[in-house]
């Protein structure tokens, strides 16, 4: 099982009632934690940091989770994960194509795509992995058109071995959809957030193997 924990500093500072000047430093340790815990990318999402806030943050990031295996991606901003020895890029739909990328990209230089059905799915045959959504309701795309568990089959489908992980309220309990799917993985946002009265640290390591332990047994099964 692939395993992608996706930052949003914003929903996770909330969830912990810290303020918003503890929020970087609150995600570091979520960050270290999940990389501990076997975490496979940790892909940093926070677009309203500007350029240099956004290097710095990603810099700090590789560091702390250079002893572990985990590689840190950061989300659409290529020049931001060059610049910050990032281990890849995550890119949206929209943006360009893996193939222009490598083309600047140094050897090894990891590349996932967002894809929201089969539509494009060709043109990204170059990326190591690809991510699905919205498959579920979640809390950060409220009003979209999600693929539920038909739509994530046929992406998968269409990726004929590529991997495709499920995004989009994707938790515990869906594991068992996720893995009758044939998917490879999820990423999260909500999923490595704690409930009220949980501490980071001790979250993430219970979610990362509660998910892998699920995701086995659901596979066990199919």
């Amino acid at each position: 099982m692939i395993l992608c924990l996706v930052t949003d500093r914003r929903r996770l500072g909330a969830a912990m009632s810290a303020p918003e000047a503890d929020w970087i430093d609150v995600l570091r340790q979520q960050v270290v934690a999940a990389a501990l815990a076997g975490v496979d990318l940790i892909q940093v999402r926070e677009p309203d940091l500007e350029a240099g806030e956004l290097t710095d943050l990603v810099r700090s990031m590789v560091r702390l989770t250079a002893a572990t295996s985990a590689k840190v991606l950061v989300n659409d901003r290529i020049d931001v994960a060059l610049a910050a020895k990032a281990s890849g890029v995550h890119l949206k739909q929209q943006s360009i194509l893996p193939a222009e990328v490598r083309r600047i990209a140094p050897p090894g230089f990891v590349i996932g795509c967002s894809v929201h059905g089969i539509d494009g799915i060709g043109a990204r045959k170059s990326a190591d992995f690809l991510i699905a959504g919205t498959v579920m309701p979640t809390a950060s795309k409220p009003a979209v058109d999600y693929l539920n568990e038909d739509g994530l089959s046929r992406v998968v489908e269409a990726a004929a071995g590529q991997p495709v992980l499920g995004i989009g309220g994707l938790d515990l309990r869906s594991i068992p959809l996720l893995a009758s799917t044939r998917a490879a993985g999820l990423a999260a946002i909500g999923a490595f957030i704690p409930e009220a009265g949980e501490d980071v640290i001790g979250n993430v390591q219970k979610r990362v193997s509660a998910l892998r332990f699920a995701f086995d047994s659901a596979r066990r099964r199919t």
